[in-house]
Order: C-alpha cells, then sequence, then structure tokens
C-alpha cells in the first residue's frame, strides 16, 4: 500500500447501505461536509477478524452526530453490521475501520436542514502509527502552538471532522522539525491530549492523565485506563500543568491509531519508557486479541 494514494487501494466501502468498488465511493465538490465541516467519523481497528469495541465506536458516531445537529439514518446495530461486512469483504484480518457520515449537497450554505445525511465505511490494511522498532525507545513529541479549544466554543465530546484542523497544522509542524507528534495545552495552559491520542504520566508508581473536561475521552484511554486499575495501579484523572512533565518519570499515549506509545521526550522533557509502558502495551495486546 506504500505510496499508493488512498484513493486508488483495492476493494468496496459500504455507501449509504450499498457496496460500492472502491474508485466509485466519490461525493460532489459542493458536499456541505467539505465546504463547513458537518462531518463525524470513527477510528478503529480489527485484530484476528474482530473489530475491537465496535459497538461503543458506533454509539459514538451517533452521539457525535447528535452534537453537531443531525441523525445517521443507520441504527447503532446496522452499522455494526456493515463495518463487519465491509472487513470481511476486503479479506483483512488485522486491519483499520474508518465509518463516516456527513451532510451532503442538497442545499449550499451554512444553513443545510435538509441536506441528506450520508454514511460510509472503508477498511484498508494500516500497521502500527508509529515506527513498532522504535516503540519502547519512546517517540518524540513537540509543543503546539496551537490550543484545544474552549468547550463553549466548541462541540468537544463530538469526533467532528472541523476539530482536527489545528491536529493537522499541529503535526505538520511537528514533523518539520523531525517530531513525531505534538501535545496540545488547552485555552487554560493545561496539559490537553497529542494530535490523535490521550496522554498518560507516572510518578512513583501511579499513572496521572488528564481531565478530558475539554477534548475525546478516548475509547482506548478508557480502555487502558481499566487495565491499569486491573493490575492494582493507581490512576488519577486530574489537572495537569505542563511544569509537572519535568518531575515525572514515564509517558505514553493511546488511541486506536496509535495503541499503546510510549514518549522519550516532550519539548525540553524527558522521560524513560519503563515496566509501567511495558506493562500497558503487554496488556492492551492481550485485550485487543479476540478470545
Amino acid at each position: 500500500m506504500a505510496g499508493v494514494p488512498f484513493d486508488q487501494l483495492d476493494g468496496q466501502i459500504w455507501y449509504n447501505g450499498e457496496f460500492v468498488d472502491w474508485g466509485d465511493a466519490t461525493m460532489h465538490v459542493l458536499t456541505h461536509g467539505l465546504h463547513y465541516a458537518s462531518a463525524v467519523f470513527e477510528g478503529e481497528r480489527a485484530y484476528g477478524g474482530k473489530i475491537f469495541e465496535l459497538t461503543k465506536h458506533t454509539e459514538r458516531l451517533h452521539k457525535s452526530a447528535e452534537y453537531l445537529g443531525f441523525e445517521i439514518p443507520y441504527s447503532v446495530e446496522a452499522i455494526d453490521e456493515a463495518c463487519k461486512e465491509t472487513l470481511k469483504r476486503q479479506g483483512l484480518q488485522n486491519a483499520y475501520v474508518r465509518p463516516v457520515a456527513w451532510r451532503g449537497s442538497e442545499m449550499m450554505g451554512v444553513s443545510a436542514q435538509n441536506n441528506r445525511i450520508n454514511v460510509a465505511i472503508a477498511v484498508w490494511d494500516w500497521p502500527s502509527y508509529f515506527d513498532p522498532d522504535q516503540k519502547m525507545k519512546g517517540i518524540r513529541l513537540d509543543i503546539a502552538d496551537w490550543k484545544r479549544p474552549d468547550p463553549a466554543t466548541i462541540p468537544c465530546k463530538s469526533k467532528a471532522a472541523g476539530l482536527y484542523m489545528i491536529c493537522t497544522l499541529s503535526k505538520h509542524a511537528a514533523e518539520a522539525k523531525g517530531y513525531a507528534d505534538a501535545l496540545m495545552f488547552d485555552y487554560r495552559g493545561r496539559v490537553a491530549e497529542c494530535t490523535g491520542a490521550n496522554i498518560f504520566f507516572t510518578k512513583d508508581g501511579e499513572i496521572h492523565t488528564p481531565n478530558p473536561d475539554c477534548f475525546l475521552d478516548g475509547i482506548t484511554r478508557q480502555t487502558v485506563i481499566g487495565l491499569a486499575k486491573k493490575r492494582q495501579l493507581k490512576v488519577t484523572e486530574r489537572i495537569i500543568m505542563p511544569e509537572e512533565m519535568a518531575d515525572f518519570e514515564e509517558c505514553f499515549i493511546t488511541g486506536s491509531a496509535a495503541e499503546v506509545t510510549p514518549v522519550s521526550e516532550i519539548g525540553p522533557y524527558n522521560f524513560a519508557p519503563s515496566a509501567i509502558s511495558k506493562a500497558m502495551i503487554e496488556d492492551y495486546d492481550k485485550a485487543v486479541q479476540p478470545n
């Protein structure tokens, strides 16, 4: 797949209740979702032919659409089955799954109450988000200039396309400087999240993670917190200020794409991936495998 544009991959995509050839899954240039970001999506991974936490993801897709003022015209159960069938048709066991819903092109303008709500599901082979050979060495993070906004200004609990604009800007800037990703502070200057992943720190055998009051409480984040508690590790969700990073020992990020990835550096702060990071990687790897 390396080097092949995503619109030129092979297979089929589930599109508004039907399967179409990959290259035929298109939309008009005057689609509202393209111009006004009225689109929501999910990022899921399949392991051994089974999509991890599929229903939780589909329920969040529905909730994200609700935050953006539209209703997805397919039930949670219908989308779950469509995801499974798309995975099967692609002939993949380990893959990335991307459901997306958006307002169509029936009306063009900020107001679009009568636009059709379209839904598509694509599945493709996508290996580890970061270099697996470097995983336990830890990735390097820049500190983004952009901040996660005040919840009074955005629907921050929605996995909405428009909320990722500053994430793309931040990741591009980080990569241009040789970093793998960027850590974003929130509008108050507190530690928030990375461009597409939640973040955790450790100190004295305990885990600390920012309270998700202005960004997504990721499904992988929730899974890892549960796994840590099973190990009798104390997990504290709280306000974390940037200067506290000087005293933390380990750091790792979590997400469906990132899975569990240790961090060795954030700007001027350094970390040493060790026992807790390794344990969370191992526990997560076990948790996602089908029984």
